[in-house]
């Protein structure tokens, strides 16, 4: 199995970061606007619409506020198909005032590895923005 590992800092408060991730229904508002165009949750299950009108229904595994730690699990609709995607994201305190996200991501098949790093490379970058925008106000 595939493992990428992506950390990030970002210039907001621990808390804050925290409070946009763990946000899970307010995605295509809050960590990545413009990338995802509607958020719906049913129970456990988080469906993600696109731009281009694609959905990918994810599995929410666990939120744990006391570790800052969300994860989730892509179970339809990847691009390209996946046999298993599962992620989490952590907050860590870099200091009062910034924080390090850390996204993991195990990925089958192997070959997906290189593109599924890029998107993640990605898409940190564009949550980092989200997050800062809001921390400013």
């Amino acid at each position: 199995m595939a493992f990428i590992r992506h950390e990030i800092m970002i210039d907001a408060s621990p808390e804050h970061i925290w409070d946009v991730l763990r946000d899970v229904g307010a995605v295509h508002e809050r960590l990545l606007p413009g990338r995802v165009t509607g958020t719906r949750l049913e129970g456990d299950q988080r469906f993600l619409t696109f731009p281009d009108g694609h959905v990918i229904r994810e599995l929410i595994v666990a939120i744990d506020d006391d570790a800052r730690r969300l994860a989730y699990s892509v179970v339809e609709g990847a691009r390209p198909p996946t046999e298993h995607h599962h992620a989490s994201f952590e907050v860590r305190a870099e200091g009062d005032r910034a924080g390090r996200l850390i996204w993991t991501t195990d990925v089958l098949p192997h070959a997906l590895a290189a593109e599924i790093r890029i998107r993640v490379e990605r898409g940190a970058v564009e949550m980092k923005q989200a997050i800062e925008a809001a921390a400013r106000g």
